[in-house]
This record gives C-alpha cells, sequence and structure tokens, in this order.
C-alpha cells in the first residue's frame, strides 16, 4: 500500500470534475467553473492543514503555505501545477482502472473497442509492466494534465505534515487556472508567491526535468477577397479560401510538427474557416533559438506583404502575439535549481531525461518574472485526448521527488 494514503483517490476525485478552459475568453479565469474549483481547492488546502491559504484576486491562482520545521536558512521552495484542462471534453469523465499491466496487451477503453491504446502505436506503454494504469473510457480526456501535478503537491503537503520529524524550509504551493489557454501565468503573483525557486509539477514520463523550452506566438491571417459570380470572375474574384491555400503553400514545407524533432522550430495551422469573401489562419510558431523565432515572424510577416503587394492592396492582415520565451535563457545563469532536482531523482535511483520541451510551461512564463521555474514530471501520457493515460507508481515517484528536494536543500543549508 502506498504511504501516500490520499494520492490517487485525490486524483480520481478531482478528474471528474469539468475544469476545462476557454481559449475563447476574455475572463479571468476562462469559465466560472474554474473559480469554483479553486474555492474547492482551498477547503482542501486548509483541511489538510496548510497555512495562509487564500485566492489572489488578480490571478485566481489558489496559493498556500508549508511552514518551515527547521531552524537552517534554507531557500523557499514552490510547486506549482495548473488545473485547468485541454480544450478537449471534460464532461463525465470516467477514470478506468488497469491493475498489473502486464506492459504488451491492447486496452479496450471503451466497450466497442473504437479506442484502444495499443503498444504498436503507443510504445511507451511498454515501460508500465506491473503498474497500475488510469486511463480515459474513450469518451474524454483524463486530466492527468495537471491534476496528477496537483495531488501531488498536495500529497506532498500532507505527508511532511504528518511526518514532522523531516525537516524542510518553507514550502510555497500555487494552483493555477488557464495554463492550457497560455494565459493562466500572465498574472502570477511572484510577491505573493513567495518562493526562492520554484517547479512546475507538470511534466510528462518518469524522470522528466524539463527547463529548455520553445520561445512561442500566437499567429493570425485574416483575408479578405471578393466574391462574384463564377461565371464572370475572371479578373475580378479574389477567392480569400484560395488566397489562403497560396500563403500556407509560401511557408517552409518541413518546417511543420509532424516532420521536426529536438530543436527544430515550425510553422503549426491549427484552425482553418473561410469561404470566397473571407477566410482566417491561425498558427502557432515556434523554435528554441530566439534569433530563429524572430526570424520565423519575419518570414511570415514578409509573405503577407508580398502577396499584398502582388495584389496592389492589403487583402492580407496579419496579427503576432508573443506567448512566451525559452526559459532556459533565464535558468542557465544560475544552474542551482535544476541541479537540485537532479540530484533528487539520482538520489531515488531515477534518471533525469534532461531535454528540449517540444512546447512550454507556466514555469516558462514565471522564469521571466524573475522566479526560475524549471518543470518536473508528474506523470501523464497522451495528453489532452481519449488515450490520455497515467501509471499511479509514477505518481508516487513524482510525489518522492518533491519531498527529497526539499529535504536535500534543508540538508544543503
Amino acid at each position: 500500500m502506498t504511504k501516500y494514503a490520499n494520492l490517487i483517490p485525490r486524483f480520481l476525485d478531482y478528474v471528474k470534475v469539468n475544469t476545462r478552459s476557454d481559449p475563447a475568453s476574455t475572463t479571468i479565469p476562462s469559465t466560472p467553473r474554474l473559480t469554483d474549483f479553486a474555492q474547492r481547492l482551498v477547503k482542501d488546502l486548509k483541511a489538510i492543514g496548510l497555512s495562509n491559504v487564500h485566492i489572489n484576486s488578480q490571478s485566481a491562482y489558489v496559493y498556500a503555505t508549508l511552514p518551515a520545521n527547521t531552524d537552517k536558512a534554507v531557500k523557499k521552495i514552490g510547486f506549482i501545477a495548473h488545473f485547468d484542462t485541454a480544450d478537449f471534453n471534460a464532461e463525465n469523465i470516467q477514470p478506468q482502472i488497469v491493475k498489473d499491466y502486464d506492459g504488451q496487451s491492447v486496452i479496450n477503453l471503451d466497450e466497442a473497442g473504437k479506442y484502444q491504446l495499443d503498444p504498436a502505436v503507443f510504445p511507451n506503454l511498454k515501460n508500465y509492466q506491473g503498474d497500475t494504469l488510469i486511463t480515459t473510457d474513450g469518451t474524454t480526456l483524463l486530466g492527468a494534465d495537471d491534476k496528477s501535478g496537483v495531488a501531488e503537491i498536495m500529497a506532498a503537503a500532507e505527508y511532511l505534515l504528518a511526518h514532522p520529524e523531516i525537516k524542510h524550509g518553507e514550502i510555497e504551493i500555487g494552483l493555477g487556472p488557464d495554463e492550457e489557454v497560455g494565459t493562466g501565468a500572465d498574472h502570477f503573483d511572484v510577491a505573493d508567491f513567495g518562493a526562492d525557486l520554484a517547479y512546475t509539477v507538470d511534466g510528462g514520463p518518469l524522470g522528466q526535468l524539463e527547463y529548455e523550452t520553445f520561445n512561442a506566438a500566437d499567429a493570425q491571417v485574416k483575408i479578405t477577397g471578393t466574391n462574384v459570380h463564377p461565371a464572370e470572375a475572371k479578373g475580378v474574384m479574389v477567392n480569400a479560401s484560395q488566397v489562403a491555400m497560396d500563403f500556407h503553400a509560401a511557408l517552409p514545407a518541413h518546417d511543420r510538427p509532424e516532420t521536426t524533432e529536438g530543436r527544430e522550430g515550425f510553422f503549426h495551422l491549427y484552425r482553418i474557416t473561410g469561404d470566397v469573401d473571407t477566410a482566417q489562419l491561425s498558427y502557432i510558431i515556434r523554435d528554441h533559438d530566439r534569433q530563429l523565432f524572430e526570424d520565423r515572424k519575419r518570414l511570415f510577416q514578409g509573405i503577407a506583404d508580398r502577396m499584398n503587394r502582388a495584389y496592389g492592396q492589403k487583402r492580407l492582415e496579419v496579427t503576432i502575439k508573443d506567448q512566451y520565451y525559452n526559459m532556459r535563457e533565464i535558468i542557465e545563469k544560475n544552474m542551482t535549481v535544476v541541479d537540485l532536482a537532479k540530484d533528487a531523482m539520482e538520489a531515488l535511483q531515477i534518471k533525469p531525461l534532461i531535454f528540449p520541451v517540444r512546447g512550454g510551461t507556466d514555469g516558462s512564463k514565471i522564469s521571466f518574472m524573475g522566479l526560475p521555474t524549471p518543470n518536473l514530471f508528474a506523470g501523464g501520457e497522451n495528453m489532452h485526448g481519449h488515450y490520455e493515460y497515467v501509471s499511479e507508481q509514477t505518481m508516487e515517484r513524482a510525489t518522492d521527488v518533491l519531498l527529497k528536494i526539499v529535504t536535500l536543500a534543508e540538508q544543503r543549508a
């Protein structure tokens, strides 16, 4: 039986609550249900016995403190997770439990077998022989991104409160909304949080330790056409949908998510709408290198400018908004926060997996606010869809790492 009695029950309880964030919203947080869940977290954190539990009115983050129980001058360590889930069906989530998985079998998520976890398709399943897996029922996502992190942070705090013989410095906890829509950390209050160094607990498989992310921007292309009858179209019609296709075709053909890896950047077309009158293209632009990132944005704008000149008027309107930057720029100036996590994992015989993230975390923005915040594994796999799952044992190991980080920090103070 796990030493974290409430870890899995709390996780299973939390994932059943719909906390899907809304990318179209302009409110903070993006939906009322996130405020409702934040208020629930306040009650649960108080019930655990944490101090200074409150919701920050500017960010809608829930903050809490576990006071130090040592006289040493230990840096205040913060743990951060998000409780919203991605833009995918999150209504009526029914987690399925697969005990003692053999690492080879196909798991039918739904009775009809339409959705399956097949090791031939998802080879990481082979890493979980003997584990208990928590999966979806095929109709929703699971929410391990990032309610696994929420549950792990709370389990670690609960364990430390139950074991005062384990010495540690002050620990700060931040649980926030709207990470999935990229706005949650915009309003994160570093001063209110109060940590000296921090970690987001929002990564994937066992051992992930991430401190290098993409530089990221959202890019929108609005296109205005001229619609006339096709019989009289020659020299008059400008088909906005055709212009959209021409614009996309002008981007580098290789630079797409499905053909790139490692530190290779890309242009990702994630939504296209249109008819003859109007069309809109929605992209994300990504690159780990800041100069290449800026070059990508100039190329993107330049294609539109060139096409507008060819039409003799402004048919394409481009809006580019930076979202976050590569937190390595900040963290590599002082690697203490990374080294501490690396040492904690190695002390637990967990091999640290350090590689550039092809994405971002709230820590990307928070690091640029002056609080170095790399990302730790929380256990989730195949996030944001039907095939999401998490290993109970990996969640327990993630909680072990949080405890080891705070105890190592106290020992070295």
